[in-house]
């Protein structure tokens, strides 16, 4: 019989490897899937091609660009879901299972790209914090901006999920501006090298900014640069091992990890047996100890609750178990499947035989037992197995051991201040979770026990019914852990961009960094204007570019009329007797919503003109009250622009509100999409 063997996609083509290959086999009865070996590649020369060819392509894009292939990967992959639903069960996975792996890897492609274009300026660098004076008279300042490395992401991923494990760590680096290397765990790279042919045949990313190893990683680390980046998802021992390469420790290469964790899930004492947040409980932690057969680095491993609850939650919890039906995930009826290999079973099984060194089995049997309809021997599976801890305060095994399957272990806990104590003794982990509908029990476990977890859900039935659970990490939060999680961080929305990108602290005056970063920076002298800005199409603006406006004097009468014509007639405003005393107000004060729209009054150029539209402000702040008799002014300033299509892009103004005496009242960011010249002439006529 002939067996498929995976190829590695290197330096633009697909290499079958050399010498003797890894054996694949499928998780539900251990027939042959594929083999695949990466003998042969040339790992210093995969680096170079993308050192060389896919860095520079990525990094002359701008971020909103870059978006845009992620939008065209993820629909790409949409389109051929169904290849890798059908390659996703001979891992053991249900079509449940596959579904959070491969839809949602695909959705966070989409949520990247969404994120690029809405919080990321149309450019390739991005301006990291404000303005840091750094002298007296403001010749002199200080700005940080991240800009791309200019090395590659080598991304090693667990065997549990093959594709959202590839596609998480994608997403950040190629909008980040990185070329990737990919790496899958071998026992399931054949679902992995399935999504990398879709991705090599789109056509969507340039050359070199995508590389796919299958098999070992050879000497690849040997040859990263202080320019590169490791992204790795797997064992502590395997981490350890890797982020102790001589040349990573000599280069310091940046390494985020995330491996082994012992998360828990915390049933809080106000929590009732037989309350609809006591079945949420139970729900939960049954189905994180079930999906993907347990094979979650973010599962539930330890089970907290209150030892006068003890008896309940292992009723229940027992009871629900039972009803999850293992078996051939191919069968719809089905709802847990087999580990993703023999030999992930016969690891389940010494870490379970390790905890009932401390612990009993309450249900469930390591040695599948009981199962009807598969081949217990052939096919890698296992029951799901709760535990009990004999002595909570003594046991140390539930702590330090991880069955990285369908197991978790109960842990008695005498008062809320013992949960705490007991979530901390994982030593760091990726998830927590805790069931109450008491802030101040949340708030205890979360300042108490917070700074051991990555990621805390606060659960209950009001938010139940649209929570994402336990388990699922989302590209908007920050999935990483310290300690034994590894210490990283991936995902978190920009935030993972960011860890793709170097941060560069900027120093020179207002002029020079008004030029370096395309933004405003006060004190840059004005380039000349050939007429108000508003009247100016996008194309036109120059960062610095302002309009000064005549004065206009505030009366008494203009603040009662707005406070009756609003319906504000707070007392600062209205009345002189109240006000006396205050520690802000000198006396009766103009409404600072009255001053932004005299500002806008006093800015407008009011016909029909480049200026689509306003649609915001940022970073209002009021600095000094404005009395009646007192005049104001603005200054408009074109602060940045950033392209949003062939038509139109946003411009960012600062402005800045100043009494008749010079001193700042207020300043904000206001907001407008601007016509490019062509577009503004056809609208004009």
């Amino acid at each position: 019989m002939t067996i498929h063997r995976l190829h590695s996609y290197a330096l633009g083509h697909w290499h079958a490897g050399t010498g003797s290959p890894a054996l694949l086999i499928s998780a539900i009865d251990g027939t042959p899937v594929a083999e695949a070996t990466s003998g042969g590649l040339d790992m210093a020369a995969m680096l170079a091609h993308a050192h060389h060819r896919g860095g520079p392509a990525l990094r002359a894009l701008t971020f909103h660009e870059r978006a845009s292939l992620l939008k065209a990967l993820a629909q790409a992959l949409t389109a051929r879901k169904e290849e890798l639903y059908a390659l996703s069960v001979l891992t053991g996975a249900t079509r449940a299972d596959s579904w959070i792996d491969i839809d949602g890897g695909i959705g966070t492609l989409f949520v990247y790209a969404s994120k690029g274009k809405r919080e990321l300026p149309n450019e390739t660098f991005l301006v990291d914090g404000a303005v840091e004076g750094l002298s007296r008279n403001g010749t002199f300042l200080g700005q940080h901006v991240r800009v791309p490395r200019e090395g590659a992401s080598v991304q090693i991923n667990a065997f549990n999920f093959p594709v959202w494990g590839m596609l998480e760590k994608l997403a950040p680096a190629i909008l980040g501006g990185m070329p990737v290397i990919a790496k899958p765990a071998t026992a399931t790279a054949y679902l992995a090298e399935k999504a990398a042919r879709i991705i090599v045949e789109s056509g969507i990313l340039p050359e070199g900014a995508f590389q796919f190893v299958a098999g070992s990683t050879g000497d690849l680390l040997d040859h990263l640069t202080s320019q590169d980046m490791v992204g790795f998802t797997g064992s502590l021992a395997t981490s350890t091992r890797l982020q102790a390469n001589a040349n990573i420790l000599k280069n310091a290469v940046p390494f985020t990890a995330e491996r082994d964790s012992l998360n828990c899930s915390i049933l809080a004492p106000d929590i009732e047996p037989g309350s609809p947040d006591f079945d949420i409980f139970i729900k939960e932690v049954a189905r994180e100890m079930t999906v993907k057969a347990g094979q979650k680095c973010t599962a539930i491993r330890r089970i907290l609750l209150p030892a006068s609850r003890m008896e309940a939650v292992q009723a229940a919890l027992s009871k629900r178990l039972a009803g999850v039906a293992v078996g051939d995930p191919r069968l719809e009826t089905t709802r847990m499947g087999p580990l993703a290999s023999l030999d992930q079973r016969a690891d389940v099984r010494a870490q379970i035989a390790r905890l009932r060194a401390e612990c009993d089995i309450v249900w469930g049997d390591p040695e599948a037992g009981g199962l009807s309809g598969v081949d217990a021997v052939k096919g890698a599976f296992v029951t799901p197995m709760l535990l009990a801890a004999r002595d909570p305060r003594a046991a140390e095994r539930p702590h330090d051991t991880e069955a990285f399957g369908p197991a978790a272990t109960l842990l008695a806990y005498a008062d809320l201040d013992e949960a705490v104590t007991l979530a901390r003794k994982g030593d760091g982990s990726l998830a927590g979770s805790l069931v109450t509908r008491d802030p101040d029990m949340a708030r205890r476990v979360v300042f108490g026990a917070g700074a051991f977890h990555g990621r805390l859900l606060i659960l209950n039935a009001d938010c139940a019914a649209e929570s994402t659970g336990h388990g699922s990490p989302m590209p908007h939060l920050v999935h990483g852990g310290p300690g034994r999680a590894g210490g990283g961080e991936e995902l978190g929305g920009i935030r993972a961009v960011m860890h793709h990108m170097q941060r560069v602290a900027l120093q020179g005056s207002p002029a020079m960094l008004t030029a370096l970063t395309k933004s405003y920076v006060k004190g840059t002298p004005e380039p000349v204007s050939p007429a108000h800005p508003f009247r100016l199409a996008f194309e036109e603006l120059v960062p610095g570019q302002s309009f000064h406006s005549p004065e206009r004097i505030i009366t008494l009468e203009d603040i009662e009329h707005f406070a009756h014509f609003t319906g504000d007639t707070f007392y600062a405003h209205m009345d002189e007797e109240a006000v006396k005393g205050h520690p802000f107000f000198p006396g009766r004060v103009a409404h600072g919503y009255l001053l932004l729209a005299f500002a806008a009054g006093l800015f407008v150029e009011p016909k029909r003109g480049p200026v689509l539209a306003n649609y915001g402000l940022d970073n209002l702040r009021f600095l000094k009250p404005v009395q009646p008799g007192e005049s104001i002014r603005v200054r408009l300033t074109v602060k940045s622009k950033s392209p949003r299509n062939a038509a139109y892009g946003e411009v960012r103004w600062d402005v800045e509100i100043t009494t008749g005496t010079g001193e700042t009242a207020a300043t904000y960011d206001l907001l407008t999409m601007n016509a490019y010249a062509e577009t503004a002439a056809t609208a004009a006529e």
